[in-house]
């Protein structure tokens, strides 16, 4: 399907045409379910995701409507996306600290200890030499796991922005910790 011909039946799902609806789900579904499908594993989940896709492009398809971007990578953006919260919401939940108990290594030698605690100063130390909002951008993203869009709407940049400093800032570690 043309991508001119999305970009109308967005336009007019804005407007809340079923009509549009039902074409696009039929035109974009195929592909929308592929990348849930391979982002997932598994197509209960993925139809289940495809689902809540169409939900959401039925409720935001005003936010697209004239950005000048791709409607195809609009529609794949969203469901990458929801696809991905779906598989971090999957996670197991964190266990009680005492169920957990027998999993810390009590035979940690002092060196190992001090070898550790070594590098988490030389990674802190790389992580000082990064710009401050692109630090912050890596630790919300690796350690807090915010999803990219997440990163760029709080820091009001671009997507393509925030993966470019994401990309920077890992290759900008990667050489400070092999020096």
């Amino acid at each position: 399907m043309a991508d001119d011909e999305l970009g109308a039946l967005l336009g007019r799902i804005a407007l809340k045409d079923r009509h549009s609806f039902d074409r696009l789900y039929q035109k974009a579904s195929p592909k929308l379910f592929a990348i849930c499908l391979r982002i997932l594993g598994d197509r209960g989940e993925a139809e289940d995701a495809l689902q809540d896709i169409f939900v959401r492009i039925w409720q935001r398809a005003g936010m697209f409507a004239g950005d000048g971007r791709s409607s195809e990578g609009w529609l794949a953006t969203v469901a990458r996306n929801h696809a991905i919260d779906r598989l971090r919401q999957k996670k197991p939940a964190a266990r009680d600290i005492e169920t957990v108990h027998d999993l810390a290594d009590e035979d940690d030698s002092p060196e190992e200890h001090a070898h550790l605690a070594g590098e988490g100063r030389r990674i802190d130390s790389c992580m000082q030499q990064l710009k401050p909002e692109w630090a912050s951008a890596v630790r919300e993203a690796y350690v807090r796991g915010l999803s990219y869009n997440e990163l760029a709407e709080r820091n009001n940049v671009p997507l393509n922005t925030m993966r470019t400093w994401l990309r920077r800032s890992l290759l900008k570690l990667k050489e400070c910790l092999e020096a």
